[in-house]
């Protein structure tokens, strides 16, 4: 994507002042007059002479290691060493042994070295994909490198270390280039340089020795002042304060517990940690979701309220124990929803962005962010290594207010979610997922979809309806449009249009609202009946009306779909199937084998035409996406018809092979 044309940039900010409050428009005048001011060199980025660190966080130590671990961190250094990285889940790139920090590594376009408040990071042409920049820089990386010292004693990762934290420096000067334009992304990296600096030895480690050494130290420790004074002057606030508030509030944090060094770092700790209090209350519902509506995010706000508070039991300030009540609700939910197999459901969007790598080998964030809350639980010796890195680096007694997992639950009305199925946690499981819930968070809604009244369905911990995932935020707009619309989700469209409308690519400017209409009782005997406005807007005002209905005796669940409104209306259903099951037609309507299960879909509805749909390309339909970037084909049954009213019924009868 490269730079809006006049008359869509003038339409997006149309579209983004109908989702403002007029103290939101204050505020971001008043950022836009901070901006000027830091333009012309008016505010002050040079850090006063630090004062003594001994009262920053305790010596970090190194974790007991299992057989094969130090292997895995030395191998993947000496693939940072010649220059590989990995970004997002698990993608390579090579950027070099002294890389240039501000070259996108997907598209090789080198980002500008001028005032960050003049880069237009939508424009490809100027920064390429912003989302590869930034993901570099976040400085993952880095921490491998630094328990690659801790595991070998080998001063050869101290002065790879020391080189590339050098090269950033020199290069990204505060407040110019690409990796100053966001405070979200700047509270990343000041959480990986913390890791850094605790693992690497402290303030008198070994990485600061000799005169070299004592000036990276003085220059590392004036960038750091930048970005606590950056992050502060810009907090996303009003429609923005969503995971990027707690992600900067959470940098920050970690910031001024770890480099408590100036006059401003009590200020800026102490409104943090308050901020965060609030936080951690406002952005997970009181069962345990978080409001964007989007599991990646969710474990994303989660990763940064847990090292924030993992950096506050180091420092003697722990949070309080809402706080942590509200992470062990957060830890449920994701513990509820994910299956037997450990697949968590594709809700919302998702960029694959996380917040540390510490475990070379696993990158399932949401088995990792369950490990950590069991290792704060009590668990005598952590399984996973990301825990106990993570317990080592910010050393400190354990919260005394978590408590031991809960068994999952399967209702959760204030997030939005209901489960239905049977043997949760068994090999015979079934899992479905019925979202029921609202669009998503604060005006804008950033990161849901249009998904109302959608399911999701896994058997014997195989996924078998799916969300389809995100894919990408700047690829063609189509594909945007597609992955976040009602036709990639398995729920139905009213005369081809989206539920709710969107206003750009991080942005909903009318969103549909579901109503539970009949609550079921039990996962194993479900009886839910729902229904959303999204349509209530066409000229002939429609409203979709979802019935479903799980037995478990019988291992059938049966959905039921209406349109009510006065004249006929064209009715599309969709059922999106896991890559690698087989979708085939039969006599009976549609037939699906996975590994240990069968499935057998039968459609009921006077005048439905059923099609098996896969990697249309013009309308996009029939794609998957499981991780950024990638996308591949998957089966879609869409199944179409014109009604005012009559039922549309789709049973699934589930037997295991």
């Amino acid at each position: 994507m490269s730079r809006q044309p006049p008359v869509e940039r003038l339409a997006w900010l149309v579209n983004r002042l109908r989702c403002m409050s007029v103290g939101e428009v204050g505020y971001r005048m008043q950022q836009a007059a901070v901006g000027r001011l830091e333009r012309r060199g008016m505010l002050r980025w040079s850090a006063p002479a630090p004062e003594s660190t001994a009262r920053a966080l305790p010596r970090a130590g190194t974790p007991p290691l299992r057989p094969g671990e130090a292997d895995a961190i030395l191998l993947d250094a000496e693939r940072i060493k010649s220059g590989e990285v990995v970004l997002f889940a698990e993608c390579r790139f090579n950027v070099g042994a002294q890389p240039e920090w501000n070259r996108d590594p997907a598209s090789g376009v080198l980002g500008p070295s001028v005032f960050a408040g003049d880069i237009r990071i939508t424009d490809r042409e100027q920064v390429g994909d912003i989302k590869h920049v930034w993901e570099l820089n976040r400085h993952l990386h880095l921490v491998r490198l630094a328990q690659a010292w801790r595991v070998s004693g080998d001063a050869t990762w101290l002065v790879v270390l020391r080189a590339q934290v050098s090269g950033w420096l020199e290069q990204c000067p505060p407040m110019t280039g690409p990796n100053w334009t966001s405070s979200l992304e700047m509270g990343i990296r000041l959480i990986n340089w913390a890791m850094v600096w605790q693992l690497a030895g402290g303030a008198d480690g070994q990485l600061f020795a000799g005169e070299g050494g004592q000036a990276l130290r003085r220059a590392w420790l004036d960038s750091i002042y930048a970005h606590c004074q950056s992050i502060a002057r810009h907090l996303s606030r009003h429609s923005s304060a969503n995971n990027h508030l707690i992600g900067e509030l959470a940098g920050l944090y970690v910031a001024t517990t770890a480099w408590p060094c100036w006059d401003q770092s009590a200020r800026w700790r102490d409104q943090a940690a308050r901020e965060l209090e609030h936080e951690a209350l406002a952005q997970f519902s009181s069962d345990g979701v978080n409001r964007e509506q989007a599991f990646s995010y969710h474990v994303f706000s989660s990763e940064f309220l847990f090292v924030a508070a993992l950096a506050g039991q180091a420092s003697g300030r722990p949070f309080s124990s809402q706080y942590w009540e509200s992470l062990e609700r957060a830890l449920h939910f994701l513990r509820s929803v994910m299956d037997v197999g450990g697949h968590v459901p594709m809700v919302g969007d998702a960029d694959d962005g996380i917040v540390w790598r510490l475990d070379p080998d696993h990158n399932d964030r949401a088995a990792l962010l369950l490990s950590l809350g069991r290792a704060l639980a009590g668990e005598r010796a952590p399984q996973s290594a990301t825990a106990r890195w993570l317990l080592h680096a910010f050393p400190g007694q354990r919260p005394r207010s978590i408590k031991p997992a809960q068994a999952p639950g399967w209702s959760f009305p204030d997030g939005g979610y209901l489960l239905f199925g049977r043997d949760f946690g068994a090999a015979s499981e079934i899992k479905g997922l019925l979202d029921c819930g609202p669009l998503g968070y604060l005006g804008i809604a950033a990161h849901g979809h249009a998904d109302a009244l959608s399911l999701t369905l896994s058997v014997a911990g195989e996924e078998c309806l799916v969300d389809p995932g995100t894919y990408s935020y700047w690829q063609d707009q189509k594909w945007r449009d597609y992955f976040r619309g009602t036709s990639a989700h398995n729920t139905v469209r009213v005369d081809g249009v989206d539920q709710s409308v969107s206003g750009g690519r991080f942005m909903w400017v009318r969103k549909a609202r579901s109503h539970v209409e009949r609550m079921p009782q039990s996962p194993g005997q479900f009886d839910f009946r729902g229904t959303h406005n999204g349509y209530m807007r066409l000229a002939d005002p429609a409203r979709h009306i979802r019935e479903v209905k799980f037995d478990d005796a019988s291992c059938t669940l049966a959905v039921t779909d209406r349109v009510a409104a006065k004249g006929a209306h064209k009715v599309e259903q969709f059922w999106h199937f896991a890559p690698g099951l087989a979708v085939t037609r039969n006599a009976g309507g549609v037939h699906v084998r996975g590994k240990a299960f069968e499935l057998q879909l039968e459609v009921v509805g006077e005048g439905a035409v059923v099609e098996l749909v896969r990697g249309q390309e013009n309308p996009p339909l029939g794609w998957y996406s499981r991780s950024y970037e990638a996308k591949q084909p998957c089966d879609v049954v869409k199944i179409t018809t014109v009604s005012n009213g009559a039922p549309l019924e789709c049973r699934f009868t589930i037997s295991f092979s």
